[in-house]
């Protein structure tokens, strides 16, 4: 069984979405908090991150922020997490991320949460990581992800085995069920090799 003391959280900035993803992001933290795991996420607090960040905190959790220096100027850096890291680039903030995370999950989101999600997996691919990834298919929200990995592992572009480089939650607890039955990293310490 792994065990997952903190969670990056990939999730849109938008707060113009599904009043019941905004709730789902809540909580989310809430639960991570309730379960003693610390939120690493985006640092922002607009949309579902903040609603991230503001679910955690409240049920006393720690959140951890990392945020690039051209988000801090444009003011979306949430004010009140545990610990703000200001960094020089999207690179490095997502480079901070990764290694401040025990486990990876995907909320609903768009082209940010995509790029962020796709770039976990792909490392994992490439065995430069063996944490635990889940998608959170909240109301089918990932259902046409799903469908085009399907589509690219039937013509070839995507091996099947590689469908299972994640696990799919349909609601907020089966993530933390899914983080509780990841196996443990093969190898502890590997994951720094990239």
């Amino acid at each position: 069984m792994s065990e997952v003391s903190s969670l990056c959280v990939y999730c849109g900035s938008s707060s113009e979405v599904d009043p019941q993803h905004l709730g789902a992001a809540r909580e989310t933290g809430r639960q991570a908090a309730e379960r003693g795991i610390e939120i690493v996420f985006g640092g922002g607090h607009v949309g579902m991150m903040g609603a991230l960040a503001d679910g955690a905190l409240a049920a006393g959790g720690r959140v951890t922020g990392i945020i690039p220096e051209i988000l801090m100027a444009r003011e979306v850096a949430h004010g009140g997490v545990s610990e703000m890291i200001v960094v020089d680039s999207m690179h490095t903030r997502k480079r901070i991320m990764f290694e401040r995370s025990d486990a990876f999950c995907a909320l609903p989101g768009g082209m940010g949460t995509l790029d962020e999600t796709f770039e976990i997996l792909t490392w994992k691919q490439l065995g430069l990581h063996d944490k635990p990834i889940v998608l959170a298919n909240l109301g089918g929200y990932w259902n046409t992800l799903l469908a085009m990995l399907e589509f690219q592992t039937a013509e070839g572009y995507v091996r099947p085995g590689q469908m299972g480089l994640f696990q799919v939650a349909m609601q907020i607890e089966s993530i933390f069920g899914a983080l509780a039955a990841s196996p443990t990293p093969k190898t502890p310490g590997d994951s720094e090799r990239f």
